[in-house]
């Protein structure tokens, strides 16, 4: 491959003064010294433009393509000035190493320079530590960290930092809440937020209880307090309802059942699970909402034949049923919210992981001491 000629100022300023002063044609010229007539009128064009910084030579530039290139890099830095605070937010609360391990994993986008001016560390305390040993903290924090990320995402990232730090407990770790709080925040590991939605009801009412149930969310055994409700999730074939039963003492959803239809039958079907799986157990109360399924004939006369009191929220008072309502934000928020069903089967099968392969054996709840539902009724079982 034939090497690109290059040509000196002084050699472009001689052609040039040859087409210019001696009226030599720039065909004729080009035939001459063997350089392209295309070039030889740049190279006038360039030089009638501005004679003294015409042909700067290799490796310099002309004023205004320093002005340009100036302009350029005052932008560049200015947009980092920019992103730097945003990329490294939460981290001015940090001490310096937090802060130098931001720059080394990210001076393949900024200039350390720029990065070191942005959260104000020295460019020389940022070598050094390069070159600086972990201290003994610091590799506790690495250890530490990849269990607490470990955690994080093993609860499809929907744990905080108080349910992450039950589980690096469990694990054998010591540490306290806030390390584990700050460790998070190094790795940006952030729950999703909850999002609350009353329950709306416009079926027409049969038998209606009272409020029996008053608030008292607490139980004292199995099987003596169950709340029921029921939500709805989108498909793409269109609405699944999603009915679940949940005994206050553990937690635990003991009963559930899933329809695109919402008739009083699957609301029925989940307190049938409920009561096969625990033993039709005695003196037990179960309280809803006003809802037409279950204040139909069908669901009232199932709670009679098993012996089971009827307590049921006031109108319009999603509080009255505050457990229910806390297990289906947990479920809208930690799970389906985060996908898109493409058929009521698939949300069906997503559902049901959610609460028998993680809600009721591995999600710890914080209203019994951030235990699992099986673990807790275990736990109480020995002791």
């Amino acid at each position: 491959m034939e090497r690109r000629r290059t040509h000196s100022a002084e050699f472009k300023h001689e052609a040039v003064k040859l087409i210019i002063e001696r009226g030599v044609s720039a065909a004729q010229a080009s035939r001459d010294l063997g350089v392209h007539a295309n070039l030889l009128r740049k190279w006038v064009k360039d030089f009638e433009a501005g004679p003294t910084h015409a042909f700067p030579g290799h490796g310099r530039m002309k004023p205004e393509q320093l002005e340009i290139d100036r302009l350029q890099r005052e932008v560049r830095k200015l947009k980092a000035e920019r992103d730097i605070p945003k990329k490294s937010r939460g981290l001015f609360r940090e001490g310096p190493g937090v802060m130098f391990a931001f720059i080394a994993k990210h001076r393949g986008i900024w200039p350390v320079s720029w990065m070191c001016e942005a959260l104000g560390v020295s460019r020389s305390g940022f070598f050094a530590w390069l070159i600086r040993p972990p201290s003994v903290r610091a590799k506790s924090d690495e250890i530490l960290g990849a269990h607490i990320r470990n955690s994080f995402l093993q609860s499809d990232r929907t744990y905080g930092a108080r349910r992450v730090w039950h589980d690096v407990l469990a694990e054998g770790f010591s540490c306290g809440l806030h390390k584990v709080e700050r460790l998070m925040r190094i790795q940006a590991l952030k729950a999703r937020p909850r999002r609350r939605r009353l329950p709306k009801d416009a079926g027409e009412r049969a038998t209606i209880a009272g409020n029996a149930l008053d608030r008292q969310f607490g139980a004292a055994a199995p099987n003596q307090k169950w709340v029921a409700d029921f939500t709805y999730i989108w498909t793409a074939q269109g609405w699944l309802y999603v009915a679940a039963v949940l005994d206050l003492y553990s937690r635990r959803i003991v009963g559930w059942s899933m329809s695109a239809e919402m008739k009083a039958q699957f609301v029925i079907d989940a307190l049938v699970m409920a009561l096969w799986r625990r033993g039709k157990p005695d003196a037990l109360m179960h309280h809803s909402d006003q809802g037409s399924q279950y204040t139909s004939e069908e669901f009232q006369r199932l709670l009679a034949e098993h012996g089971v009191k009827c307590s049921m929220s006031r109108t319009g008072n999603c509080w009255d049923n505050a457990a229910m309502e806390s297990f289906f934000s947990s479920l809208k928020t930690e799970r389906v919210s985060r996908r898109t069903y493409r058929t009521r089967d698939e949300a069906k099968a997503d559902v049901f992981d959610y609460i028998e392969r993680f809600y009721n054996p591995k999600r710890r709840h914080s209203t019994i001491g951030y235990l699992s539902p099986i673990a807790f009724e275990e736990k109480m079982t020995l002791a």
